[in-house]
């Protein structure tokens, strides 16, 4: 028996306010909205979603898990997603193909160039 990818948890001071930018972000909608936990997916039925939980403190170190998206223009998704609030972030990365973002609350992302066909 295996088990199913049901969602991945977010740590975040504004849970609504983050969750909203994520979903604009990935184009997913929001699914619940409790002050306990914001969840976020492509549609009601489609799993894995995105769910915030509110933490008083600010976060803090490298995220030990983080999302990797690859859109079709990463230079347009870049600038996008920059417009929307994210920023570019050095974690170490040194010379790479990929962008390294973080989110308004501070969470790293990478931001993948095309596939290759």
């Amino acid at each position: 028996m295996t088990a199913v990818w049901e969602n991945l948890t977010i740590d975040a001071r504004d849970p609504s306010r983050l969750a909203s930018w994520w979903a604009e972000a990935l184009g997913y909608q929001v699914i619940t909205d409790k002050p306990a936990e914001v969840e976020i997916r492509r549609t009601p039925d489609t799993m894995p979603g995105l769910v915030f939980v509110p933490v008083a403190g600010p976060k803090e170190g490298k995220n030990r898990l983080h999302l990797n998206l690859r859109p079709a223009d990463m230079e347009a998704e870049v600038e996008r997603l920059v417009d929307m609030g994210a920023r570019h972030v050095d974690i170490g990365q040194g010379d790479v193909a990929w962008t390294v973002l973080a989110d308004p609350e501070g969470n790293e992302f990478c931001v993948l160039r095309e596939r290759e066909e």
